[in-house]
């Protein structure tokens, strides 16, 4: 378990060639080995611009290697209040570098989902560039409503897509563990991205698939929407995951945006904003 950045913070960041306009952040993080696990492979990057959240597989340590080399490489590549996709993708593949030199470890490979959020500016606006390899999952809650915003790469999610299983037999499925992309295995990191508008009220929550698979979608509703703090928020999730069973290692992220911009219509701006899921409004 690598745990980087502020476990709950504050700040303000100001906005380029914005006079006295400024994106204003509150998170807050928090991880628990579960009930089964003797090792905590999970790792967490908690610090402005980039949140993310990372579940190592490989066995013994390995997971924790592989999980701590992609937050270890993102948190290196904060350079500017604003982060962008390229040097997002440039951590992701010295991060795969570094787990090649850990395959040794274990002979089945070593490796680790990755998603996660990063603050950047789109045509002087600022956005949420949402990234995702594997089955860790970011999900968005406004006015009320949760939104799964990434999709699982697993097996499940192709059955479910297929229309060969329903959604809510997922879980229960023999291969609901079986993802079809991760970081390592010296294999390209190839990540899906999203853009979600900073806009002012939003809650994002970042975690791993032991919070998912103890917690369905209408108890994270409940205690995204009971208005607490973030980290109170991330605490409260942990616990209710623990209460569920606790089979995995649990991670938990929520970022608020306290303050944010409101952008102008443009095309450019609608453009951007068709990458937001549409019609996907969690269940449960």
């Amino acid at each position: 378990m690598t745990e980087l950045g502020r476990a709950s913070a504050r700040i303000s960041v100001p906005v380029p060639d914005r006079d006295d306009v400024s994106v204003t952040l509150a998170w807050g993080a928090a991880t628990d080995v579960g009930l089964r696990r003797r090792h905590n492979e999970d790792s967490y990057l908690a610090e402005s611009p980039v949140f993310v959240v990372a579940d190592g597989m490989g066995g013994h340590a390995a997971g924790d290697i592989a999980s701590a080399a992609v937050v270890t490489r993102l948190q290196e590549s904060l350079r500017d209040a604003f982060a962008d996709q390229r040097s997002i993708a440039d951590g992701l593949r010295a991060a795969t570098a570094d787990i090649t030199l850990a395959e040794d470890l274990d002979e089945l490979g070593v490796g680790t989902t990755v998603t996660g959020i990063a603050l950047t500016l789109q045509n002087g606006d600022p956005y949420w560039a949402v990234f995702n390899i594997g089955d860790s999952r970011v999900y968005q809650f406004e006015d009320g409503t949760l939104t799964q915003v990434t999709i699982d790469h697993s097996v499940v999610q192709e059955l479910v897509d297929a229309g060969l299983i329903r959604a809510e037999d997922a879980e229960f499925h023999p291969d609901s563990n079986v993802i079809t992309r991760a970081v390592g295995f010296n294999a390209e990191p190839i990540a899906d991205f999203w853009m979600l508008p900073a806009r002012t009220g939003l809650r994002l929550l970042i975690c791993s698939d032991g919070l998912t698979r103890e917690v369905d979608s209408g108890s994270l509703r409940h205690y995204l929407g009971l208005g607490s703090s973030p980290q109170d928020t991330a605490s409260a999730l942990i616990a209710a995951a623990l209460r569920g069973g606790g089979r995995d290692n649990i991670t938990a992220v929520v970022v608020d945006v306290i303050e944010g911009v409101d952008h102008e219509a443009s095309d450019s701006h609608d453009e951007l904003d068709t990458t937001v899921p549409r019609g996907r409004a969690a269940s449960g």
